[in-house]
């Protein structure tokens, strides 16, 4: 990893971020371990907004590990349905309760290795809890806005998660890790946004090597539509007793008269004497 003038400063930009944003906090509404490992869980692909929307009544109804193990997963489902994915989620915190009661005496582990092993639960989500329940530094939770901060400041060139992390690990120390990734997401959320970053009211804009070009910077790439080749837009060929019928044969338009044309009316013959006399002389044989 090289160390830039961003890399360098980055103690100096942390700093600035504390201070415009002293109230970072994991806003995921929760009571204990077990509660912000359940809700932690059924953020992903999801806001924290919306989780905490359906939560408290899940807590409510199932507020222990005993009692979320013993649940039935449709109304476990039910509880859910007004977030993402929530089928998956459900099958997963109530195989996650049943883990904890089975091997864990319904406590949520302290060590991130086996954290990891239950159902539902990445690095991101362990992370989470120890830093967030426990105080535990472990490493540094990387989602969204952590990976398009740490890009547009400078900290990474790396795209993954996991390399993104290891880059944030190196370059601040240990004590910063909890509260790294929370101040970058109110950061995030408030104003370096995706596509519209304020960068005229950033209060570290002069430390930002993306300033005022930002929303060009930590940013996924556009999907590339599949081309699709003539051979499968093909209609495939009718059959029947296993026989190929013959294409049906293509009707011809006939196009309608235009309208210059149907307003040419046939020129009237005339009756007149002299009209019938110039009209017998047209058909008198030549000299």
């Amino acid at each position: 990893m090289r160390r830039t003038l961003a890399v360098r400063e980055a103690a100096n930009t942390y700093a600035a971020l504390r201070l415009a944003h002293p109230d970072a906090h994991c806003e995921l509404e929760h009571d204990g371990a077990f509660q912000l490992l359940l809700a932690t869980v059924l953020s992903a692909q999801a806001t924290d907004v919306s989780v905490n929307k359906i939560t408290p009544s899940l807590f409510r109804r199932w507020p222990t590990p005993e009692a979320l193990a013993q649940a039935d997963v449709a109304e476990v489902e039910q509880a859910l349905s007004q977030i993402g994915m929530f089928r998956q989620k459900a099958k997963n915190i109530t195989r996650l309760a049943r883990q904890l009661v089975d091997e864990h005496a319904s406590e949520v582990p302290k060590v991130l290795a086996e954290l990891v092993t239950l159902p539902g639960v990445g690095r991101k989500t362990a992370n989470v809890v120890l830093g967030v329940a426990f105080g535990l530094a472990e490493g540094v939770v990387v989602d969204t806005h952590v990976q398009r901060l740490a890009q547009r400041l400078g900290w990474t060139r790396r795209t993954t998660p996991e390399e993104i992390e290891a880059d944030l690990i190196r370059i601040f120390p240990k004590p910063d890790w909890p509260l790294l990734s929370h101040t970058l997401i109110f950061h995030g959320r408030r104003i370096c946004t995706a596509r519209s970053p304020q960068c005229l009211g950033c209060p570290i804009s002069s430390r930002c090597p993306s300033a005022f070009k930002a929303e060009h910077v930590g940013r996924k790439a556009p999907k590339a539509r599949a081309e699709v080749s003539p051979a499968k837009t093909r209609a495939a060929p009718r059959k029947r007793n296993g026989a190929e019928l013959p294409a049906p044969a293509r009707s011809k338009k006939v196009s309608a008269p235009s309208k210059s044309l149907a307003r040419v009316r046939p020129r009237a013959q005339s009756s007149s004497p002299r009209g019938r006399a110039s009209r017998r002389k047209d058909r008198s044989p030549p000299p």
